[in-house]
Formats: structure tokens, C-alpha cells, sequence
């Protein structure tokens, strides 16, 4: 497998993870399958080919002493700079799964958070972060609540 397919493969299979987060977030299946690590481990199967693949003795030696420039030269390779994106998309759907989980625990809205973690991950992760904080500050009742045109609503034991 080429760096470039993996590339576009990891891209087109995060798509569907993110959609029914942010679009059906109260749909059973969008809970059972972001109760579920497998997406993540699949993506980190991604990431360890690809990692082992661009690793070399002098790209060993730049990661284990990390210097701006040695980080450029290394991701200006193809395979690193996929190995590199595949990190981003994990990292960033790892988190959106944590905000869209904490959105369906307590109530609190995350369609904006979660479209903004999609795009770029920690802005994604802040607005969560000030949205909880507002929701709690503010509207401390909100939480108890089902979450009424918020999107999400908490999960029922």
C-alpha cells in the first residue's frame, strides 16, 4: 500500500464516524459505535505501517532528539507526512469521540465543538471545554434535563 492511498483511505474512513456524531448523535447505532475502540484501532494499524515505513536510522536519531527543522525535513517525506496525517485523524476523532460521549453523559450541546474538532481537533476540544463550562455556569439545570434541541441527550441506564 502507497503512502498516498493510505493517505486517502484514512481520510474517506473517518468521514462516516464524524457524520453520525454530529447528525444522528441519538441514533443507537452512533452509540454503539462510539462506545467501540475499533475504529481507533484500526486507524493506529494505519499508523504503525506507516510509521515502521518511514522510519530510517538519521529520522530515528531527529525524533528521539526533536528539532524544528529535523521535524520539517522528516514530514516533508511523503510516507511521514502520511504517517503524520494518520496521527492527526486518530487523535482528533479519539477526541471528538470523548466530546460527543461527555455531550450524550450530561446534556450538553456539541454539534458546533464537534464540527469544529473535525476540521481542527483542539479548537474543537476548547469550544467543548467553554460550552461545558457556560452550560454549568449558566444553566445548571440544563444538564438534568433531556437535552431538548441541544443533540444530544444523556444516555439512559
Amino acid at each position: 500500500m502507497t503512502p498516498e492511498l493510505i493517505f486517502n483511505a484514512g481520510n474517506l474512513f473517518v468521514v462516516p464516524f464524524w457524520a453520525i456524531m454530529i447528525l444522528l448523535p441519538n441514533w443507537g447505532i452512533t452509540r454503539k459505535v462510539m462506545n467501540s475502540f475499533i475504529p481507533f484501532a484500526v486507524l493506529a494499524v494505519l499508523y504503525i505501517y506507516l510509521f515502521g515505513s518511514s522510519l530510517t536510522a538519521e529520522n530515528a536519531a531527529a525524533l528521539s532528539n526533536p528539532k524544528l527543522a529535523d521535524i520539517a525535513k522528516f514530514l516533508g517525506e511523503e510516507t511521514a507526512a502520511a504517517t503524520g496525517w494518520i496521527h492527526f485523524l486518530v487523535m482528533d476523532l479519539f477526541v471528538g469521540r470523548w466530546i460527543y460521549l461527555e455531550g450524550q453523559r450530561t446534556g450538553v450541546w456539541t454539534v458546533h465543538s464537534l464540527a469544529l474538532c473535525f476540521f481542527a481537533g483542539p479548537m474543537g476540544l476548547l469550544s467543548h471545554i467553554v460550552t461545558a463550562w457556560i452550560t454549568q455556569r449558566f444553566f445548571p439545570s440544563s444538564e438534568s434535563l433531556s437535552g431538548a434541541g441541544s443533540g444530544a441527550h444523556p444516555q439512559e441506564n
